[in-house]
């Protein structure tokens, strides 16, 4: 199994290709002499956003009430593979954050076994973090709107709100 460190990371971003709804997500980051675009789902990123606010708030680590400006992503090329886990640790010695990124399978071909699957981890200091974060969820929240009474993406032409089928909000 190829595992690849980047330590420390130079940059790390999400970008996003196409059009709301059809966007595909990719994680990019450079560091250690490397540069990695990684395919990864929305909701990989949601939920990596949470608990990096989470592992902030229980490390009581100080972030500026303004981040750094987030920089806007380059394109990313082709996936070196697609992400099918992520964990996220906090180093205490070192003060630094390590972001843990396996393959997953793709496809419908038989799954590998997880320790020939490649990872890599990404170690990253507490500003590109919060860096990290406020780039992400800028990304993340120029995709469709809202509905304001179910929460659901609704599309250009409209959405199955099941509010108005009589549900109770999703909230």
């Amino acid at each position: 199994m190829a595992i690849y460190e980047l330590d420390p990371v130079d940059a790390i971003s999400v970008a996003a290709v196409g059009d709301p709804g059809q966007r595909r997500f990719f994680l990019l980051a450079k560091g250690s002499g490397r540069t990695l675009t990684l395919g990864c789902e929305k909701t990989q990123i949601q939920a990596l956003i949470v608990r990096l606010h989470q592992m902030l708030e229980a490390q009581k680590i100080e972030t500026p009430e303004e981040a750094p400006a987030a920089t806007d992503a380059p394109a990313p090329g082709d996936p070196e593979w697609h992400i099918g886990e992520m964990g996220l640790g906090y180093h205490e010695a070192r003060h630094m954050f390590v972001l843990v990124a396996s393959e997953g399978a793709a496809g419908e071909q038989p799954e590998p076994a997880p320790e020939d699957l490649p990872s890599v981890r990404f170690w990253l200091s507490h500003d590109q973090v919060a860096t990290f974060s406020k780039q992400a969820e800028s990304v993340l929240s120029a995709g469709r709107p809202l509905c304001p009474r179910c929460g659901l993406p609704m599309d250009p032409s409209g959405h199955p709100c099941p509010v108005m089928n009589g549900a109770r909000p999703i909230f």
